[in-house]
């Protein structure tokens, strides 16, 4: 079994400029194998593989062009993962998974430094550091979160990555199958919402964590220093401003945009712990449609902000390892309309309507009834 563990590094002046440079180099192999391959489809040619576009790149392409020879300057391993990457993105878009693949642009692209292990010495991690190859003993900034070799684990790949002037180390640790028992306690349905984050079948509310003082108090922060970073672009063009003071600037508002994103990463990992530990037999979301949701201009900055999908990914994960059901009901199963005491659908309900009345004589709250009908779903799909 295969965990995935990231923490923030401490690289040195040197080993920055390392990352820098390799992770710039993966970029531009990158761009260059979309580039090739592009031209090679005006010509009328064949598709060039990523094995292929490798033997021609270190064979035919460098010895001939001299002034690319930095390419072969950093760590190997990574340059050929990116041309993987660049592979695997064409091969998605030929069978209709996604968009034709896009470029990658200068610090505004999520590009990393691979690194895998190769030899015994490799990706040997301590409590404080750990060894990545081509950079040597690089230290950790959290100790002792990575597990150690000197435990018997060992670390088989990594990624090493920059957002917001930090750095990252993500590793990929063989840890041994863990027997899970079954929970044979009651199932629970959890609702999730703008108004609140989730409301789950057994009472328990979680607050919507962008309406907190914090979060507001930074969202107002980034707006004041983006405006100032416009500021800065339009004295450069009357040529009172430079463009070392606009990079400054763009740190300044990538720190803060990384902040408030690590606050609703973390509020969203706390939730799925919590409601994990209650150890109930199974779990039912409902199937959103984000991307329809996404389509209202009042509320696409709500929906963005509340992260849906990662914390449906992230549940999945926590569900697996914990041995306990994901129920994925259908987006157009009536959960909100639907009475859950007598069964009738209410098709006249609005969204400003919070409480839910029944003819019936049923009253509760619009979104603990949704959880109730989602905990009791009896047509769903098991992720």
């Amino acid at each position: 079994m295969l965990k995935n563990f990231k923490t923030e590094i401490n690289p040195t002046v040197e080993q920055k400029i390392k990352i820098d440079k390799t992770i710039g180099t993966c970029r531009y192999v990158y761009n260059f194998y979309l580039s090739h391959n592009k031209a090679l489809y005006d010509e009328g040619k064949k598709f060039m593989t990523g094995k292929s576009f490798s033997v021609w790149l270190n064979r035919e392409y460098i010895p001939n062009h001299p002034d690319k020879a930095w390419i072969k300057e950093v760590y190997s391993k990574a340059v050929k993962k990116s041309i993987e990457n660049g592979c695997t993105a064409f091969i998605r878009f030929f069978k209709h998974q996604s968009a034709f693949p896009k470029f990658k642009k200068k610090g505004k692209s999520d590009v990393r430094m691979y690194f895998v292990k190769n030899n015994p010495k490799d990706c040997y991690c301590e409590r404080h550091r750990i060894k990545i190859p081509t950079l040597g003993w690089v230290r950790l900034k959290e100790k002792g979160y990575i597990p150690t070799t000197k435990d018997g684990w060992k670390i088989k790949s990594g990624t090493v990555s920059i957002k917001a002037g930090r750095y990252y180390v993500s590793v990929l640790v063989e840890i041994p199958n863990i027997q899970i028992t079954k929970n044979n306690n009651e199932g629970i349905g959890i609702d999730l919402g703008l108004k609140d984050f989730a409301i789950v079948s057994n009472g328990k509310t979680y607050k919507n964590i962008n309406k907190s003082v914090r979060v507001r108090r930074l969202e107002k922060q980034l707006r004041r220093e983006q405006r100032r970073l416009s500021r800065k672009y339009e004295n450069l063009k009357k040529g009172e401003s430079t463009q070392k003071n606009i990079q400054k600037q763009k740190l300044k508002v990538q720190r803060l945009y990384h902040k408030i994103d690590s606050i609703r990463t973390d509020y969203i990992n706390k939730t799925i712990a919590e409601i994990v530990k209650t150890k109930p037999s199974y779990i039912a979301i409902e199937d959103l449609k984000v991307s329809g949701m996404m389509k209202n201009r009042h509320l696409s900055k709500a929906v963005a902000s509340q992260k849906f999908y990662e914390f449906r990914t992230k549940l999945k994960a926590k569900c697996d390892d914990n041995g306990i059901g994901l129920r994925i009901v259908n987006r157009w199963y009536p959960s909100s309309k639907m009475c859950h005491c007598c069964g009738s659908i209410k098709k006249d309900l609005k969204l400003s309507d919070r409480i839910y009345r029944c003819s019936c004589g049923y009253m509760e709250d619009r979104d603990f009834n949704s959880s109730l009908n989602l905990r009791d779903a009896v047509t769903y799909e098991v992720a």
